[in-house]
C-alpha cells in the first residue's frame, strides 16, 4: 500500500439526501441521510467491501416521498451518526482522502461539498474524483449522459439491491466503474493525478 491510498484501489461513493416532492418545507435543507462506499479495485477487477453510513440530519426531516424513494425513514436515520463524524469516519476509516473516488455523476461531490461549507465541517475526499457518468457516456459514445439503471442496461449487468438506497447504488455503480476498466475506459491512478493537476 502506497502513500497515496492503497496501489490502484478507488472509493465508488453514492449519497441519498432528503428529498420531497416538491420544495422543501420552510427553514429545511437537503442533507445527506446516507453514504453508501464500495472500494474497488480497477485492476484486478473486483469489489473488494462494501460500506454504510447512515446520517442524522439536523436542519430537515425525512419526508413521505423520500421514504417512498429510498426506503430510509426517519426513525432509522435518527439512529444514524452526526454529518461531521460521517466525514471523520470516511477519512479515518475508509481512506477518503487518499484514495482516488468516483461518483455517478457530479451531485454526490457537490452535495458534500456544499454541507461541508454550510456545517464548517473538513471536506473528507481527495480531489481526485472521477464522473463515472461522464466516463460511461464516453466510452459507449452517447449522445445522452443515462441513469445508473439505464447504464446498468447498456452494459448488460444486472442491478443487484433497491435502486435509490446509497449502499446499492455504490455497489451498482462500482460494477460499471469495473466494466469500464475492462474496456480500458477507466483512468489509472497516474491519470487520477493528472485530472487533479489539471482542475487546480
Amino acid at each position: 500500500m502506497d502513500s497515496t491510498g492503497a496501489a490502484g484501489l478507488v472509493n465508488v461513493v453514492d449519497v441519498e439526501a432528503t428529498c420531497w416532492a416538491g420544495s422543501p418545507p420552510p427553514c429545511e435543507v437537503s442533507e445527506i441521510i446516507e453514504v453508501g462506499l464500495t472500494v474497488v479495485d480497477p485492476a484486478a477487477g473486483e469489489r473488494l467491501a462494501r460500506h454504510r453510513i447512515l446520517v442524522r440530519p439536523a436542519r430537515s426531516a425525512v419526508s413521505a416521498f423520500c421514504t417512498e424513494l429510498t426506503g430510509l425513514t426517519q426513525a432509522e436515520v435518527d439512529q444514524g451518526v452526526t454529518f461531521a463524524e460521517a466525514c471523520r469516519l470516511l477519512a479515518a476509516e475508509h481512506r477518503a482522502g487518499a484514495r482516488p473516488w468516483a461518483s455517478w455523476g457530479d451531485y454526490d461531490r457537490n452535495q458534500f461539498t456544499r454541507q461541508c461549507r454550510a456545517t464548517r465541517t473538513p471536506y473528507p475526499f481527495s480531489h481526485r474524483h472521477t464522473n463515472a457518468k461522464a466516463a460511461f457516456t464516453e466510452a459507449y459514445g452517447l449522445r445522452k449522459r443515462p441513469g445508473m439503471a439505464q447504464a446498468l442496461e447498456i452494459a448488460g449487468l444486472p442491478l443487484e439491491g433497491r435502486h435509490h438506497r446509497g449502499e446499492d447504488d455504490a455497489w451498482n455503480i462500482a460494477s460499471l466503474v469495473l466494466h469500464l476498466a475492462e474496456r480500458g475506459a477507466w483512468p489509472t491512478p497516474a491519470e487520477h493525478l493528472v485530472r487533479k493537476d489539471r482542475k487546480d
